[in-house]
């Protein structure tokens, strides 16, 4: 419920500040003082979009605030919760509008985003007026309608769960038709590949250890040489290095002998003799090795080539040519499980069918059902609404699907409409096509009647709920409001006093000069400024004693009536 709506540097609005209670709150005043002003302010708090025009002149900021008192809201304070809000009992919304474009939202002081608070708000208030009346004329809007009225919403919510998953698998199949569309070519490819790189059998550092093959297969002549050459100096010569080395070690030898001072150990000499012969004995054996073989070398070269062929075409060295093969090993058996995946997925997608079938048909049962109850309670609504002959027809047909499609869709298989007959002995015809807007009005009237025992927001803002309507009419209508005040907070703004006598608080809003510059005031009226306010709805400029009379009279009757 709103309690309290704060505004400041709106349009003509300079600061207002006012309460409002449970009940019918009712606010009246002259064409032009400034009604529609408070609507479009409580509009920003459901998230409307804001111009910088509706930034008062000479002012930087415009703002708007109020407070909702949350009794019984269970299903709000989960929402609040989920989103991270503290616990509370009240609930103060603000907007600021700036002139640079920096307009800000927030709840209980904590920023938010338009989208969080739409959300939030529209189970807040609802405010019924020329969109309503839009939305009320457009049929797809019915089954919101029905199912709102029919508590439907849980069931709707869960058919719809099932609706997403379903279209999810259609999806992945669709997908999964489109990856074997392809894949025969694309695996046939892959495969080739994969023939390509098992029969080429690359290992890991090969390509490092040929090419030093390579090196030592193009020069065997010239090791054998330099080989040889070395050899020969150290052993296979008329005094070889090993063999004149022999005298110095035997020179030594005696040296020590007669002169242990000397300092060289003659061990020394043995052990540098032993490497020599070492030395020799590899040489030998690195030359009975040496073999020239050209088709060894030839071999290499292929070999290499190869290597170089699959570099330059899977990555540019050894460890990404391995990397692709285990891609491409990969890939295949991706494709391969495509089938598997498809049979798979066309069980799942049956069986997600069948109990989607299922919701979807004891959903559309239970509209059925519930239909009658809210064609009957909106009939009784219109009919004492000055139709005494009118009648009310919700029609729920199943949706027809075309070729090849199916005729779900996230809200079931049926499309609902509504239809009036205003009069006796005419047709049935959809909303769309009524063309008195005193039966339209009436029309939304019936259904937020009806619709008020089981409405989520807390209050309604009615704005030209009187249009095309007048006399006996408009006090059936002012009657009705008072009735669905019972369950929601309402805010009625009316220029017919048959309607204005039945609020339970009402508020006048004037537009006055202050200081040359043009300010709306919103008053809370007293009984005896009531009277006055009636009296002037009724009698206009020149009020008398018996138009006053007359007002009272309507207060009077009003209270008898409720």
């Amino acid at each position: 419920m709103l309690t309290e709506l704060r505004i400041a540097n709106f349009a003509i609005i300079d600061e207002l500040s006012v309460s409002f209670d449970e009940g019918l709150n009712v606010i009246t005043g002259e064409t032009g003082a400034g009604k529609s002003i408070i609507v479009e302010a409580v509009g920003l708090l459901l998230g409307d979009r804001a111009s910088t025009d509706v930034i008062r002149s000479a002012e930087e900021t415009a703002q708007v605030e109020a407070v909702f008192k949350l009794d019984g809201r269970a299903p709000l304070r989960s929402m609040l919760t989920q989103m991270g809000f503290d616990p509370v009992d009240e609930l103060c919304i603000r907007r600021v509008i700036s002139r640079s474009g920096r307009n800000r939202a927030y709840i209980n002081d904590t920023y938010v985003t338009l989208g969080t608070l739409s959300a939030i708000a529209e189970n807040l208030v609802n405010i019924c007026g020329q969109h309503e009346h839009q939305a009320i004329l457009n049929s797809a809007n019915h089954i919101d309608i029905l199912d709102e009225y029919g508590g439907l919403l849980v069931q709707r919510d869960e058919y719809r769960d099932n609706f997403l998953s379903y279209r999810a698998l259609l999806a992945r199949m669709d997908q999964l038709r489109q990856l074997k569309a392809r894949a025969q070519e694309r695996d046939d490819y892959l495969r080739f590949q994969l023939r390509e790189l098992e029969a080429a059998d690359v290992k890991l550092g090969e390509d490092v250890s040929l090419f030093e093959e390579r090196v030592r297969l193009s020069q065997t002549q010239k090791l054998e040489q330099l080989a040889g050459s070395a050899y020969e100096c150290l052993y296979d010569r008329e005094r070889s290095l090993i063999e004149e080395f022999g005298g110095v070690k035997a020179a030594i030898t005696e040296i020590n002998k007669i002169d242990p001072g000397f300092g060289l150990p003659s061990e020394h000499c043995d052990n540098f003799y032993y490497q020599l012969e070492e030395l020799a004995r590899t040489l030998r054996d690195y030359m009975a090795k040496l073999i020239h073989d050209p088709e060894r070398l030839a071999a290499v070269d292929d070999r290499l080539e190869l290597l170089g062929r699959l570099k330059r075409k899977y990555g540019g060295s050894i460890p990404h040519i391995l990397n692709q093969r285990a891609e491409i090993t990969r890939q295949i058996a991706e494709i391969s499980s495509l089938d598997e995946e498809t049979r798979l997925l066309e069980k799942e997608i049956v069986a997600t069918r069948e109990q989607l079938k299922k919701k979807a048909d004891a959903l559309s049962q239970l509209r059925g059902e519930r239909s009658k109850l809210l064609q009957q309670a909106v009939e009784t609504e219109i009919r004492s609404l000055n139709m005494p002959k009118a009648g009310f027809l919700v029609a729920v047909t199943q949706r027809l699907a075309g070729e090849g499609q199916e005729s779900w869709n996230e809200k079931g298989c049926d499309e609902v409409e509504f239809y009036l007959r205003a009069n006796l002995g005419e047709d049935a015809k959809p909303l769309n096509r009524i063309a008195s807007g005193g039966e339209l009005s009436r029309i939304i009237l019936a259904m937020k009647k009806a619709l008020a025992a089981v409405a989520r927001v807390g209050t309604i803002v009615f704005d030209e709920v009187d249009s095309g309507i007048g006399g006996g009419t408009a006090q059936a209508v002012g009657k009705k409001l008072r009735e669905a005040a019972e369950h929601q907070q309402i805010l009625c703004i009316t220029h017919l006093p048959q309607i204005a006598c039945f609020g339970q608080r009402h508020y006048r809003v004037e537009k006055k000069i202050d200081n040359g510059r043009t300010i709306a005031l919103v008053e809370f009226l007293s009984e005896d400024q009531r009277v006055d306010e009636m009296a002037r709805m009724l009698g206009g400029v020149n009020i008398t004693e018996k138009t006053l009379a007359h007002a009272w009279e309507m207060l009077q009757t009003a209270r008898q009536m409720a």
